[in-house]
């Protein structure tokens, strides 16, 4: 029997923008996420749920079912809502349904802290009206920037940096281009800009970089502007500068800031160059060279 666990909106936000060369909800043992809204009707679950999820069904003396289709025994992630759960502890609707998942499920169940009221009310852009998913929808599915620091740091790609609706939806107000290509004209107007014309090579050297990049993020942040850092994949780049940022302004050792971008976003990694220059960065910042590089994990 799988462990229950509770999850903030952040962590199912990032789940579900989690993406290789295309959306990993594409992926069919990705991702199950199954929405139970207490004291909500059919029709008001049919007006505003959170994209892709299904609606969990019970039986006719209350007892929740298995969703069909779904093999629970592979599926990485298995998530479990309702309107306002708080705690594990209660005899919610969510945590009910868990229950039943985790007796199938070999990974953890997931029930979402706050439910949707909390989710939606952080992401509303996430509201669905859409009750069934057709493949091909599936697979058209852009995700977004993946959320470093809840409503405030964004670690993305191109495509997201030139997004309209995303840089509206995430109140995008200041960005960090690490990549040899320049902003888009038609909106670089629109937002305050610190162009880092680095290519992806063991041979940069990106360190020259990160105290102007971490003084930047820092005065945009001051005046609570949401920054975005992208790089063309969203991999190497941009996951670095961010790292450095949070040795910068949080004081984490590269290990922690490491873990924080990786559990964030799985498929991050910075080039062994870069690893390097994270290393010296972190002597700088924090005195000593707390991290040891040389392990596997780097």
């Amino acid at each position: 029997m799988a462990n229950l666990v509770l999850c903030k909106p952040t962590e199912l936000y990032n789940i579900l923008n989690q993406s290789t060369k295309f959306s990993r909800l594409a992926e069919p043992n990705y991702l199950c996420l199954l929405g139970k809204f207490y004291a909500r009707s059919k029709r008001e679950y049919n007006e505003g749920h959170i994209l892709t999820a299904r609606k969990t069904k019970q039986d006719e003396d209350g007892n929740f079912l298995l969703p069909e289709s779904i093999e629970l025994d592979c599926v990485r992630y298995c998530v479990v809502y309702d309107g306002n759960t708080a705690s594990l502890d209660s005899d919610s609707p969510a945590v009910e349904c868990a229950k039943v998942m985790a007796k199938i499920c070999h990974n953890p169940v997931t029930v979402l802290k706050g439910g949707y009221e909390l989710f939606s009310a952080n992401y509303h852009f996430f509201r669905s009206q859409k009750v069934f998913w057709m493949p091909q929808e599936i697979d058209d599915f852009q995700p977004y920037p993946i959320e470093i620091i809840p409503g405030l740091f964004y670690l993305g790609d191109q495509r997201q940096a030139w997004d309209r609706h995303i840089r509206k939806d995430l109140k995008i107000r200041a960005h960090v281009n690490v990549s040899l290509d320049q902003e888009k004209e038609h909106i670089s107007e629109i937002h305050n800009e610190l162009h880092v014309p680095v290519e992806d090579s063991c041979e940069s050297d990106l360190l020259q970089y990160f105290f102007n990049s971490c003084q930047f993020i820092d005065a945009q942040m001051s005046q609570n502007s949401t920054v975005l850092v992208s790089s063309k994949l969203g991999i190497s780049r941009s996951s670095t500068v961010v790292m450095a940022y949070l040795m910068y302004h949080k004081q984490y050792s590269l290990k922690e800031a490491w873990m924080h971008v990786l559990k964030c976003k799985p498929n991050m990694r910075p080039n062994r160059g870069f690893v390097m220059q994270l290393s010296e960065w972190e002597n700088r910042v924090m005195g000593q060279q707390s991290t040891d590089v040389s392990d596997p994990n780097f």
